[in-house]
């Protein structure tokens, strides 16, 4: 009778343990496309690692309402067209939920119209206005505008009582974009473009360039691009003695741009998120904890620094994140709920949503850093 009624016993565990993971809810998918490799790797690389480890830690935390989180990458290779097969591979075969990413302004602009055939949240990790401006239904984005970083080198220049600028900046689609942005701000600015040149992303020497900059009578040189470019422009404008003052992008807010630049990186000025400088914020700022707390995670994770690109990841899988919370894994409910995001606190700034602003960003989310003995500091 006692083995009998172990037996019994023994079979109705195993049927309610089958039948628990037969009614285990579904993970819930989402896409990522990142540039792993390729010239846009130190953007995609560092992104992937983030969402890799975000995604872990909730799914170690119980998930989101109970159902984990499956996250499909794809690596774009910083090209658009394989970015664009890759979203659609996503929408169509995986069926996820929503897209993180792109890397890059391009790849993004490409993806856009896929992502809004679909009626799939996409929330980009690039910084073009452009991405969000005009504004798109499905489209988000986490990268600071390159409008609101132009504002802010302009600012920094005007108190410095200097007028005349040049600006270098990179054919593809995050240089043409701040070009734009230069453009446009220059004269509420008080600011007069005396030189307007470009660059191709793969040029490897910029002294014609410059050399034309030097004779324009420019009293600052503003370059505007993403890793190598900006630092061969650094390495090309010391070896050619131009001391004007050289301004950067938020394109090039890591170490690795130091790394690649060198001794011709000290003095470079440029604007930035508050991530590379967390350990110099007051605490009375918001996004310190955050901050500090990311820092730490992606270096126990990878044995580096957790830097201001792999932030747009950190944010863009919050932000979901908060929105699958507030509603559900249907696509339309979690747009509807990004959209509704207020003052959320993440490593890219302070984010608000709204139907009138999908980039959610205000200036503040930019502060100017110098490169001084190979490390940020905060300009005052």
């Amino acid at each position: 009778m006692l083995k009998r009624a172990t037996f019994i016993l023994t079979f109705v565990v195993s049927l309610a343990i089958l039948a628990g993971s037969a009614l285990a809810a579904p993970p819930i998918k989402i896409g990522g496309l990142f540039a792993v490799t390729g010239p846009a790797s130190f953007l995609g690389e560092p992104e992937r690692n983030t969402a890799q480890m975000v995604v872990s830690e909730i799914n170690a935390s119980g998930g989101i309402k109970g159902r984990k989180l499956e996250l499909i990458v794809y690596d774009t290779q910083g090209d658009a067209t394989k970015a664009v097969q890759a979203a659609n591979r996503l929408i169509k075969d995986d069926k996820v939920s929503a897209i993180i990413g792109p890397s890059t302004t391009g790849d993004t602009m490409a993806v856009i119209p896929v992502a809004e055939k679909a009626q799939i949240p996409l929330i980009s990790c690039a910084a073009g206005s452009k991405i969000t401006d005009p504004v798109k239904k499905w489209v988000f984005k986490t990268a600071q505008n390159d409008g609101l970083a132009v504002a802010k080198i302009y600012e920094n220049l005007k108190r410095k009582k200097i007028a005349k600028v040049a600006i270098l900046t990179v054919s593809d689609g995050f240089g043409s974009s701040g070009r734009e942005q230069l453009k446009a701000q220059a004269a509420a600015h008080g600011m007069q473009i005396v030189s307007d040149d470009t660059y191709g992303p793969k040029d490897t020497d910029m002294t014609a360039q410059l050399t034309k900059i030097r004779g324009s009578g420019a009293q600052a040189v503003i370059c505007w691009g993403t890793n190598p470019g900006p630092a061969v422009i650094a390495r090309n404008a010391k070896q050619l003695g131009l001391k004007l003052p050289l301004y950067m992008s938020h394109g090039v807010s890591s170490k690795k741009f130091i790394e690649l630049a060198g001794d011709a990186s000290e003095g470079i000025v440029l604007p930035s998120g508050r991530v590379i400088v967390a350990d110099l914020l007051p605490n009375s700022d918001r996004q310190k904890k955050s901050l500090i707390a990311f820092v730490k995670d992606y270096q126990k994770h990878y044995n580096a620094e957790g830097d201001h690109f792999g932030g747009h990841a950190w944010d863009a899988l919050m932000l979901l994140k908060g929105a699958i919370e507030r509603g559900s894994d249907n696509p339309a409910a979690i747009r509807n709920q990004l959209e509704r995001t207020r003052n959320f606190a993440g490593i890219g700034g302070v984010f608000t949503y709204s139907p009138n602003d999908h980039a959610g960003l205000a200036k503040d989310a930019f502060v100017l850093v110098e490169i001084r003995k190979r490390d940020f500091a905060l300009v005052k």
